[in-house]
């Protein structure tokens, strides 16, 4: 099969465009942000020579990457619109290559005693004794002794392993045994997602982590009749070895997902709570750490000083946003949706490409609140009346950040084809039946949800680019605070 080549010297000037000046001749609006430009039909990504980056999904790279990620393109139309046009050259593909096989997994190399893991879980994570030797005795937690590959150094880790059915480890997660911010966390090469560190039990209850010290602090906070209930550790946030213990007990029908209280444990809880309801699982609830994570709570136990937890921002931006909506949803006049709505949208268009976006986030919120109203219209037919605080919390309800990722640049294209689908429906002829009547309100909510979506993320994401900024002018008054973070990373290139 043919590919696209191009030569070394293309890679490089397509590497090295100068994004301000591509971006002004694909006709986009940019505005100034300091040293950088912000993209007018995304406030969240900023660009500076040949370099970009998504403050709301906290990624970036060159200009290649930017278009494929925010035009859509194949990596060979890529380079080429960064050419202006130049083509690269058409080969045919050499008879594909057999994949080297996988590498086999083992367990790390055993030390001869765990003296340095009890330290470092007892005393540092404070760990209970008695949790911890029961994992132990099972093979579950161990010292890893690994030599360099120059054999002039011994490296001590803390491994968790993760059994199979039959009692055979498949899995196995390494943690460093120093504090610092920047210690390894890793799982195995060729391990098995699915067989991750776990405990099963024979009651109806699981708990599910992000990992394996998670688990230990969450049982050594709760210790009461613990081996009764299921535990396991998601290594990471896949959701894999959560459905291989459901596969294995069919007696679990109550799932609490414990994942960290921040950003990405939010969205991870929310992720997988959607997945498992999909998958028939009714009974799925969360519990979040009081503090950043179940080792933090357990420190705070002990009175020692705990990480804060770190709210997701569009959980904190929502309440305000709906409660406007639901405010202007008061004055709102469903009649005149089919004629206004199509109307705010180009709006919005037009105020999101020329950079007024705080014109655009107005319309979207007019346009939630016609919706709204609309539905609340629907619903008061039906003989369901409800209050305008009622609508902005169902609408807060159904904004959920795990569904609220990625640019909003081409969301106008879905909320559009949602407006025609609604109208279609509220304009078919006939008498309407009571079923007719709950699937119009519905849809009426749903295109108040697409819509409020948009708002919400934008405040969110002004609200994480306004703390990120005031954590670095703190970090710039007091320098000594970085020092234990540069002291960890030295330690362990020591």
């Amino acid at each position: 099969m043919p590919y696209i080549h191009f030569t070394d010297e293309q890679k490089k000037r397509a590497a090295s465009v100068d994004l301000v000046d591509f971006l002004r001749r694909q006709g986009e609006k940019l505005v100034r942000s300091g040293p950088e430009y912000r993209l007018a039909s995304d406030h969240s990504i900023t660009v500076r020579g040949s370099e970009w980056y998504d403050h709301a999904i906290e990624h970036g790279g060159g200009p290649v990457s930017f278009v494929r990620n925010y035009y859509g393109l194949t990596y060979p139309e890529a380079v080429t619109r960064l050419l202006d046009g130049e083509q690269g050259t058409v080969i045919e593909r050499p008879a594909k290559q057999e994949e080297p096989e996988k590498k086999e997994f083992a367990l790390p190399n055993a030390h001869t005693d765990m003296r340095r893991v009890y330290a470092y879980l007892l005393q540092r994570r404070l760990i209970d004794r008695e949790v911890l030797s029961a994992f132990a005795r099972a093979g579950l937690v161990y010292e890893s002794c690994e030599k360099s590959k120059d054999g002039m150094k011994e490296y001590h880790n803390a491994v968790f392993v993760g059994k199979d059915e039959h009692g055979i480890a498949r899995h196995a997660h390494k943690r460093s045994l120093n504090s610092g911010g920047n210690s390894l966390r890793i799982n195995v090469e060729g391990c098995d997602p699915r067989y991750s560190f776990h405990h099963m039990g024979r009651s109806d209850r699981l708990y599910a982590f992000e990992a394996p010290i998670d688990l230990l602090s969450f049982i050594s906070l709760y210790p009461k009749n613990w081996q009764e209930h299921s535990y396991v550790a998601l290594c990471g946030t896949s959701r894999h070895a959560l459905l291989w213990m459901l596969e294995q007990n069919d007696k679990i029908n109550k799932i609490v997902l414990c994942m960290d209280h921040d950003e990405t444990g939010i969205e991870v809880n929310g992720r997988l709570a959607e997945t498992l309801r999909e998958a028939g699982y009714s009974n799925v609830s969360m519990l979040q750490p009081v503090h950043k994570d179940w080792n933090e709570d357990l420190k705070a136990r002990h009175g020692l000083e705990a990480q804060a937890p770190v709210e997701h921002p569009q959980l904190v931006v929502a309440p305000e946003v709906c409660r406007r909506i639901g405010k202007l949803s008061e004055r709102a006049k469903p009649d005149i949706v089919q004629q206004v709505l199509p109307w705010l949208l180009d709006k919005y268009c037009s105020h999101l490409h020329w950079g007024r976006f705080d014109q655009a986030m107005t319309c979207m919120e007019q346009m939630s609140a016609l919706s709204l109203a609309a539905c609340g219209r629907e619903r008061h037919q039906l003989g369901d009346a409800v209050s305008s605080e009622e609508l902005a919390y169902a609408l807060q309800s159904r904004i959920q950040p795990h569904q609220n990722r990625g640019v909003i640049k081409n969301r106008d294209t879905e909320i559009r084809m949602e407006i025609q689908s609604v109208l279609a429906k509220g304009s078919a002829e006939g008498i309407r039946t009571e079923s007719d009547k709950r699937q119009l309100a519905d849809a009426w909510l749903g295109i108040a949800v697409s819509c409020a979506k948009i708002p919400v993320k934008y405040e969110a994401d002004l609200l994480k680019q306004q703390l990120k900024q005031e954590q670095a002018e703190e970090m710039a008054e007091c320098p000594e605070q970085r020092m234990p973070s540069a002291m960890s990373m030295a330690q362990q290139m020591m």
